[in-house]
């Protein structure tokens, strides 16, 4: 049986999530696993809610749809949990990570989140400030999704994250970003 990963990721518009659920889908495709992401939103102003999804799997995906069911939630705004039911679908065993500052069994119980559902917390905004100067907490976010999911492997994602960002920065903001993710990496909880 083919192993099939599916992300959605939820986010407000301007915060990166569309290009995280890319650069995740293009690591596994480097990592020659089959692929997909697709954001979902219209006309949306910046800060509105988005949600973006990322398909990965070991065989050709023939499924061309929203995930409905994922094994993996990513959240990168915290004040969504107010306004969107982000474990709506969510597998019996799956994985929720947010970007907030709160304790991940906090998080867990105020969610209402199943005993064998993980809840991963990481202050991925603080982390982008200190880093890279800016609340783009895409990359610590996926920093911290590696190392809970291990659903892609970090040093190719970094080599992914060097040549994307080497495209329009120079190696300054590489170095921050590199330093985002290992830090995300090492402060995520999980309950």
């Amino acid at each position: 049986m083919p192993k099939l990963t599916e992300i959605r990721w939820h986010a407000r518009a301007g915060q990166g999530a569309v290009t995280a659920a890319k650069v995740v889908a293009e690591t596994a495709l480097s990592a020659d696993q089959f692929m997909q992401a697709m954001p979902e939103y219209g006309p949306e102003r910046m800060g509105a809610p988005i949600k973006a999804f990322t398909r990965i799997c070991d065989e050709p995906i023939e499924i061309h749809n929203n995930i409905e069911f994922p094994d993996i939630v990513v959240v990168l705004d915290e004040s969504l949990l107010d306004i969107v039911d982000v474990t709506e679908g969510m597998k019996a065993d799956g994985t929720l990570i947010i970007n907030t500052c709160s304790p991940a069994a906090a998080v867990k119980q105020a969610l209402g989140v199943a005993e064998a559902q993980r809840v991963a917390c990481v202050d991925a905004s603080g982390i982008a400030l200190d880093t890279i100067k800016r609340d783009i907490p895409n990359t610590p976010i996926v920093g911290a999704m590696i190392e809970v999911t291990g659903v892609i492997d970090m040093e190719s994602f970094k080599g992914l994250l060097a040549k994307n960002l080497g495209k329009k920065f120079g190696q300054e903001m590489i170095d921050a970003n590199f330093a985002a993710v290992d830090r995300a990496a090492q402060e995520v909880t999980v309950a």
